[in-house]
């Protein structure tokens, strides 16, 4: 069995980091792409969504096969799907086939976090697992927060192809590290007590398993509704320079990461339940916030400041929903994180779709998304942890 250290903590992180890196890396591209690609807004924003899909339906089948034939080789599959897919989206020639290499990108992708978070449970356990993932949140972090202003560095040197190929490079490297320093972290593997359809169907047969799943799947949507929206809104609204709008993103995964370290370090005294609900507060004051000050005076802060709150929410959200969800099913843990991560992009992708259909002159329609999808997540978290749930604080 594998044992927790400080090279497995990178590799894991890698891995995780490798979903937000694939969408926010090309943010500030997504101007310069849908001008070279003669579309428009709509089908730009399409190659998030796209991506999304690809992602959300890919982790349905990583997820159960790691847990048949162990995580190393599933990930070293996904990494190299994912380095091919790369390729093609720099040699594209129109907005279709970037669409269609985008999805396959994205079905390679996924592996990098769903396993990812599956090897936390693997190797932690389920009482550490919770405060680990919020450690792996706060690392991670640092992935959205670089990657809009390293994206719009390459984009003013390389044009917005640059991109796809620092992606490459990025999925070429982590493969090489996976293949010589991974562990297998599976005991279990080959030896999962229910088929493919039948774990996700004592999974979701468990109602707070999926009042869990719906507060992280939402709190994640509120996230990508702003990853839709935000180039748009900046560059297209504000007048924006695409490394002016990569810092303005930063504020919101500034957010994100305050939410995960707080996850991280108030884990043991409050309990998973406690954060839970907390963080499901903030993010229903940050949509609020939100939608109200863009209604009353629109203006850059009234998308930031809110928007800062709502990341610390996700922050909060995500890895204590997470952690709560894998807790009882370990040896259908990859079953569990793929569930856990079909929903939570499948709803991000519908938040990003309707983003993306509705912008117009104003940033409204991408504030009532976030403040829908915030307010859902709070009431599950009221459903999944209510009040008078203590529940014992990880440690």
């Amino acid at each position: 069995m594998a044992q927790p250290s400080p090279t497995l903590f990178v590799l894991i992180i890698a891995l995780v980091a490798l979903g937000p890196l694939s969408t926010d890396l090309y943010l500030p591209a997504l101007p310069a792409l849908v001008a070279d690609l003669e579309t428009d807004v709509a089908h730009g924003q399409l190659t998030l969504t796209a991506y999304m899909i690809g992602f959300a339906f890919g982790q349905l089948v990583y997820g159960p096969l790691s847990d048949r034939f162990g995580r190393k080789p599933v990930i070293l599959s996904g990494l190299a799907l994912y380095a091919a897919a790369s390729l093609a989206c720099v040699w594209t020639e129109n907005i279709t086939m970037l669409l269609a290499a985008r999805v396959v990108q994205a079905v390679g992708a996924c592996v990098g976090p769903v396993l990812g978070r599956t090897i936390v449970r693997d190797v932690y356990g389920p009482v550490d697992a919770t405060r680990m993932l919020a450690h792996v949140g706060s690392a991670m972090a640092i992935a959205p927060m670089v990657a809009p202003l390293i994206g719009g560095v390459i984009t003013s040197h390389f044009a917005w192809r640059g991109n796809f190929v620092a992606l490459f490079c990025y999925a070429a490297v982590t493969l090489v590290a996976i293949l010589w320093a991974l562990p297998e972290t599976n005991a279990h593997r080959g030896k999962a007590s229910f088929g493919f359809l039948r774990s996700f169907s004592v999974l979701l047969s468990d109602r707070r398993f999926r009042w869990l799943l719906l507060s992280n799947a939402c709190g994640y949507a509120a996230l990508f509704a702003f990853i839709s929206g935000s180039s748009f809104v900046f560059i297209g609204m504000f007048g924006f320079t695409p490394v002016q709008m990569g810092l303005a993103f930063a504020v919101m995964v500034t957010g994100f990461f305050a939410g995960s370290v707080a996850s991280a370090r108030l884990s043991r005294r409050l309990g998973a339940e406690r954060l839970l609900r907390l963080g499901g507060w903030i993010g229903l004051g940050g949509g609020s916030a939100m939608g109200l000050w863009l209604l009353l005076a629109p203006s850059p802060l009234g998308v930031m400041l809110p928007m800062w709150l709502c990341g610390a929410a996700a922050g909060l959200l995500m890895p204590n929903a997470t952690g709560l969800a894998l807790a009882p099913y370990p040896k259908i843990a990859g079953a569990a994180a793929s569930l856990l991560g079909f929903s939570q992009m499948g709803i991000a992708a519908v938040a990003g779709t309707l983003v993306g259909h509705l912008l117009g002159e104003t940033p409204l329609p991408m504030a009532a998304v976030i403040a829908i999808v915030m307010a859902i997540s709070w009431w599950s978290t009221q459903q999944a942890a209510p009040a008078n749930c203590r529940g014992a604080p990880t440690s």
